[in-house]
C-alpha cells in the first residue's frame, strides 16, 4: 500500500511539473505571437505589395497565431488590385491578362512548424483552409502576353530569399467558393458566375527551382476542383441549365461531369406560346461526360478550353417546333451548328468527341394535320472531330466532321457522315449516309402528321444519299431501293379531328403515281435528284428532314409532274361528278314538274 501511495505521489509530481512547463511554454508562445504580430502583419502586407509589383494590397482585420500548435488565422481578408498601378503596368506591357478581387471571412493556417522556420528558414505549412471565398476574375487579353508560358517571368523566390529558403504548403482548401468571371475583351463586358465550388491546391512550393520546374504550373503540383449540384436559368428565362458532380484534376488534365442538362421551363405546346412565335424547343440531357488532355495553362491565361478528347456514354437531344404558331419574321440565318459554335463567347477546341448511346429526335406539331410528327435516331454512336472556334485550330483544319451510326425509328441501321465548314459564311456543309433494311410502316409516326401519307406496306432495302447544303437550301442525289409499297392519302376530318383516308386520291396514288418497287420489274433503278429550297424561318434539322423527304418522294413517284397529273385527274373526276350531279338534279327537277302537272290534270278532271 505504501509503495502504491508513493508511486501516485511521484506521478502527481511529474504531472504537475509537465502542466507547469506546458503552461509556461503556452504563455511564452502567446507572448511571442503577440510580440511578433505587428511585425508579421507589416511584413505580410509588404511581401504582397513587393511580389505583385504593387498591383495588389492585402487587407485584413485580425491576425491570430499560436506558436505552440503552429496554427494561425486571418479574418475579413481582402485582396484588392490598384487600378492606377494596373494602368501603369499596361503601358509598360507588364500587366497580366487576369486581375483578381478576392474576399473571404477567414483564412486558417494549420501547422506552420515555427521551429523549422527558426532553425532552417523554411516555412512549411500542412494546410490552409479558406472558407466561403468570393473570387472575381477580370480578363483582358493583351498581345504582349500571347507567348508567355505557365511559369513566372521572375521567380517568386527572389521576393522571399532574404527571409526564407523555402515556402511550401501541402494543401490549400477553398470551401464553398463563389466565382465570377468578367470578360472585357468585347465592347460590352460579359459576366458569368458559379457558386458552391470546392477547390483544392496541392503542393504549392517556392524555392530556387520551383518556378522553372516543368512538372509544375504556377508553382503548384496539382489542382482539384469539385462542384456538386448546380442550376441556373438562361438569360431568356426559357431554360434551366443543370450540372451534377463536376470534378477536375489538373495533373491528369481530366474533367468529369456526371450530368449536364438543358431543361426547358415550359411544355412542348406552351414553349412557343411563351416565346411568342414558333421557336425551336431543345431538351438536352447528357450523362457521364469525360474530358482528357485539358490544357490548364491556356485556360488560366486566356479562358480558352482545349481538350484532346471528350467521351459521353449516355444522353438524349430532343428538338420540337409548334408549326401552328406564327413564324418569326426574321430569317434564321447564322444558326447552323458550326455557326453557333463560332458565336460562343469563349474559345473551345475538342479534338475528338466520342459519343455512345445518344438518342436524337426531331418533332413538329403540324398546322394542317393538327398532330405531332416525330422522327427518331436511337442509340446514336460515333465520333465528331475538330470541334473548335479557335482561329489557330481552324487554320490547320477548317472542317468539323461527324461519323455516326444510328437506328432510324428504332429499326433501320443508319450510317451517316456530316462535314461542316467552320470558315464558311453561308454555313456550308455536306452529309451522306446509308440506311439498311427496315419496314416502311415504321415511318408512319412522321409521314402521317407531316406528310398526310400513311404507308400501308413496303420494305426498305437500302437508302443511299449524298447531299451538299448551306443556309439557303440543299442539293444532292438519293437512291432508294424498296419493294411492295402501298399508301393511303389522308385528310383531316374536321368533325372527329382524326386523319382519315381519301379513297379516290389513295386509289389514284397507288395506281397512277406510286412505283411499288425500285428497281422495277424491268430491273431499271430510278435515281432521285434533291433540290430543296430552304424556308429561312425553319431550322437546320427541318432542312435535313425535308431535303431527304423530297428525295424519297421523288423516288417512289411523287414528283411535281405526277402530282400535277393526279391533280388534273382529280379535277377531271370532280368536273365529271359535278356534271353528273347537275344532270341528276335536272332529271329530278323535270320529274318533279311532270308529277305536279299530272296532279293538276287530275284535280281538273
Amino acid at each position: 500500500m505504501l509503495k502504491k501511495a508513493k508511486a501516485k505521489r511521484v506521478v502527481k509530481y511529474f504531472a504537475g511539473i509537465l502542466v507547469f512547463f506546458a503552461g509556461l511554454f503556452g504563455a511564452w508562445s502567446l507572448y511571442f505571437a503577440l510580440g511578433l504580430k505587428p511585425g508579421i502583419e507589416k511584413q505580410l502586407r509588404s511581401v504582397v505589395l513587393h511580389a505583385t509589383d504593387s498591383l495588389y494590397r492585402i487587407e485584413f482585420k485580425n491576425l491570430w497565431m499560436n506558436c505552440l500548435t503552429g496554427n494561425a488565422s486571418l479574418s475579413d481578408v481582402r485582396l484588392v488590385p490598384d487600378t492606377v498601378i494596373l494602368k501603369k503596368l499596361t503601358l509598360l506591357k507588364k500587366a497580366p491578362n487576369n486581375v483578381y478581387q478576392i474576399r473571404l471571412k477567414k483564412l486558417s493556417v494549420y501547422h506552420f512548424h515555427p521551429f523549422r522556420i527558426y532553425r532552417e528558414k523554411k516555412l512549411n505549412i500542412d494546410e490552409i483552409e479558406v472558407k466561403q471565398p468570393s473570387i472575381t476574375l477580370i480578363n483582358k487579353q493583351f498581345d504582349f502576353n500571347e507567348h508567355k508560358g505557365p511559369h513566372p517571368v521572375k521567380s517568386p523566390y527572389d521576393y522571399i530569399s532574404k527571409l526564407l529558403k523555402e515556402v511550401r504548403v501541402d494543401q490549400i482548401d477553398f470551401k464553398e467558393a463563389s466565382f465570377k468571371y468578367i470578360d472585357r475583351n468585347r465592347p460590352r463586358p460579359t459576366v458569368d458566375s458559379v457558386a458552391n465550388l470546392d477547390v483544392q491546391i496541392l503542393d504549392w512550393l517556392i524555392d530556387p527551382h520551383s518556378a522553372a520546374d516543368p512538372a509544375r504550373f504556377y508553382l503548384v503540383g496539382d489542382v482539384k476542383i469539385g462542384l456538386g449540384d448546380y442550376t441556373y436559368a438562361t438569360s431568356d428565362s426559357l431554360y434551366h441549365i443543370n450540372l451534377k458532380d463536376l470534378n477536375f484534376t489538373a495533373s491528369k488534365g481530366t474533367l468529369s461531369i456526371k450530368k449536364i442538362a438543358l431543361q426547358p421551363r415550359y411544355s412542348e405546346m406552351d414553349f412557343g406560346k411563351v416565346a411568342g412565335y414558333a421557336k425551336d424547343r431543345f431538351s438536352i440531357d447528357l450523362n457521364n461526360l469525360n474530358l482528357t488532355g485539358i490544357n490548364l495553362p491556356l485556360y488560366i491565361k486566356k479562358q480558352e478550353l482545349f481538350a484532346k478528347e471528350m467521351n459521353m456514354e449516355d444522353g438524349s437531344i430532343a428538338v420540337f417546333n409548334n408549326n401552328e404558331l406564327k413564324k418569326l419574321g426574321t430569317p434564321k440565318l447564322g444558326q447552323y451548328p458550326q455557326q453557333l459554335l463560332q458565336k460562343l463567347s469563349s474559345k473551345i477546341t475538342i479534338q475528338s468527341f466520342n459519343l455512345n448511346q445518344l438518342n436524337i429526335s426531331y418533332a413538329e406539331f403540324d398546322r394542317k394535320s393538327k398532330q405531332r410528327g416525330k422522327i427518331t435516331f436511337e442509340n446514336t454512336s460515333g465520333k465528331i472531330s475538330n470541334v473548335t472556334n479557335s482561329e489557330k485550330e481552324k487554320a490547320k483544319d477548317h472542317f468539323m466532321v461527324a461519323q455516326l451510326s444510328s437506328s432510324l425509328m428504332g429499326q433501320g441501321k443508319l450510317d451517316a457522315r456530316f462535314s461542316f465548314d467552320l470558315a464558311a459564311v453561308d454555313g456550308a456543309f455536306s452529309f451522306s449516309g446509308l440506311l439498311h433494311g427496315m419496314n416502311g410502316t415504321a415511318m408512319n409516326p412522321v409521314t402521317k402528321p407531316l406528310g398526310m401519307l400513311r404507308i400501308k406496306s413496303g420494305m426498305v432495302k437500302e437508302l443511299n444519299f449524298k447531299v451538299q447544303g448551306n443556309e439557303y437550301g440543299a442539293k444532292g442525289d438519293l437512291d432508294f431501293k424498296y419493294n411492295g409499297l402501298s399508301v393511303n392519302v389522308l385528310k383531316r376530318d374536321t368533325a372527329s379531328a382524326f386523319l382519315v383516308r381519301q379513297g379516290l386520291l389513295s386509289f389514284l396514288a397507288n395506281h397512277l403515281i406510286l412505283n411499288p418497287d425500285n428497281p422495277g420489274k424491268t430491273g431499271l433503278m430510278r435515281h432521285a435528284k434533291i433540290d430543296y429550297k430552304r424556308d429561312l424561318t425553319r431550322s437546320f434539322f427541318n432542312l435535313i428532314w425535308k431535303s431527304l423527304y423530297q428525295g424519297i418522294k421523288y423516288s417512289i413517284g411523287i414528283t411535281p409532274e405526277k402530282q400535277a397529273q393526279i391533280k388534273r385527274q382529280v379535277e377531271k373526276f370532280s368536273k365529271m361528278k359535278a356534271e353528273r350531279n347537275k344532270r341528276r338534279a335536272m332529271r329530278q327537277q323535270r320529274r318533279s314538274e311532270r308529277i305536279k302537272n299530272d296532279q293538276k290534270k287530275q284535280d281538273l278532271d
